[in-house]
C-alpha cells in the first residue's frame, strides 16, 4: 500500500507539472485539435492543444520505475501503455501532418495492435505460471483454466478495451474522469489478490488527476490518441494480469457503452440504409444532443463509474 501512495504522489506531481510545460509548448508549435462532424458546441474547441499523452504517460512511467525490481508485473503494463501511447503518437502526428482529423488508416492501427498485442500475448503465455486461468466475478474466487481459448480472449479483451477507452476520449475531462476510477479499482484488486500491480495502476490514477486540472471545461489541452490508447493498454493488460478480464464488463461499463452505441449505429444504419438509432455516437454525443453539459455528462459517467467498480469489487 505504501509503494502505491508513493507512486500515485509522483505521477500526481509529475503529470501536473509536464502537462503546465506542454501546453505552451504545443500552442508554440501549433499542435492542436481538429474538430470534424461535431456539434457547433465542439467547434470553438478548434486548436486545443492535444497529444496530452505526451505528459502523462511520461510521469506514469517515471513513476513506476523505482518499484520495477520488486513488482516485476508492473513491466509488461509499462510496455503495453508506453507502446499503445505510441501507436497513438504515430496517429496523432499524422493527423497534424495532414492538416484534418484523420491519422492511420484503419488498417495500419489494426495492425500495429495486433504486433503489440501478439508479442504482450507471447510474455503471459512465456513467463507466467497457469497463464490460461482466469478468475470469474461474481463467483467467490472461482477460476477457469481456457485453455487455448485464452488467445483469442487476450487479444479481444486488448484490442476491445484500447478502442473502447479511445472511444470515450470524445468530450473535456470524460476519459480521464473514467479512467482515473477504474484504475483506483485496479489498485484496490491488487492489493486484494496480492497481482503487484498496484504502484502501475496507482501510477495511471494519479498521472490522470494531475491531467484533469487542465482537462476538465473547458480543456486547455486533450489527451489525444497519444494518450487515450495508452490508457487503453493500461486498462486490457492490468485486468489481464490480474486475472479478471471479465470484469471489464462489469468496472468498464462506460467503455462498453461507448462501443455498443457505435457498433449498433453503425449496423443499424446500414441495414436500414441511412436510419439511425442514436443521435450521435459514441453515446455521449446523443446526450449532448439532449442539452446536457459536458461537466454534467462527465460527472454521471464517473458516477456510473464508480457505482460498477463498487459492485466489482463486491463480486470480486
Amino acid at each position: 500500500m505504501k509503494q502505491a501512495i508513493i507512486s500515485f504522489g509522483i505521477a500526481l506531481i509529475l503529470s501536473t507539472v509536464f502537462t503546465a510545460l506542454l501546453i505552451p509548448f504545443l500552442q508554440k508549435k501549433h499542435i492542436g485539435q481538429h474538430i470534424r462532424e461535431v456539434g457547433p458546441k465542439h467547434q470553438k474547441k478548434a486548436g486545443t492543444p492535444t497529444m496530452g499523452g505526451m505528459a502523462f504517460v511520461p510521469a506514469i512511467v517515471l513513476a513506476v520505475i523505482p518499484f520495477v525490481s520488486k513488482y516485476p508485473e508492473t513491466v509488461p503494463i509499462l510496455v503495453m501503455t508506453v507502446g499503445y501511447g505510441l501507436i497513438g503518437m504515430l496517429d496523432d502526428g499524422l493527423k497534424r501532418k495532414h492538416g484534418v482529423n484523420l491519422g492511420l488508416k484503419a488498417w495500419q492501427k489494426f495492425a500495429l495492435q495486433m504486433i503489440l498485442t501478439a508479442a504482450f500475448c507471447w510474455y503471459r503465455m512465456t513467463y507466467t505460471p497457469d497463464p490460461t486461468m482466469i478468475r470469474i466475478p461474481f463467483m467467490k474466487g472461482q477460476m477457469v483454466d481456457l485453455g487455448w481459448w485464452y488467445i483469442p480472449l487476450l487479444f479481444l479483451v486488448v484490442l476491445g478495451a484500447d478502442n473502447g477507452v479511445n472511444l470515450t476520449d470524445g468530450i473535456d475531462g470524460l476519459c480521464s474522469s473514467v479512467t482515473a476510477v477504474v484504475a483506483l479499482f485496479f489498485v484496490s484488486l491488487s492489493l486484494l489478490y496480492e497481482s503487484g500491480i498496484e504502484p502501475a495502476a496507482a501510477a495511471v490514477c494519479g498521472a490522470l488527476l494531475g491531467f484533469l486540472l487542465f482537462n476538465t471545461n473547458p480543456a486547455r489541452i486533450f489527451m489525444g490518441d497519444t494518450g487515450s490508447l495508452a490508457l487503453g493498454g493500461f486498462i486490457a493488460s492490468s485486468a489481464l494480469i490480474l486475472r479478471q478480464p471479465l470484469m471489464l464488463l462489469v468496472c468498464g461499463i462506460i467503455y462498453v457503452c461507448e462501443t455498443l452505441s457505435v457498433m449498433i449505429q453503425v449496423s443499424y444504419f446500414k441495414i436500414t440504409h441511412g436510419k439511425r438509432v442514436f443521435k450521435m455516437t459514441p453515446i455521449h454525443h446523443t446526450f449532448e444532443f439532449y442539452n446536457w453539459s459536458e461537466a454534467r455528462i462527465v460527472i454521471v459517467f464517473t458516477v456510473v463509474t464508480v457505482f460498477f467498480c463498487a459492485v466489482g469489487y463486491l463480486g470480486a
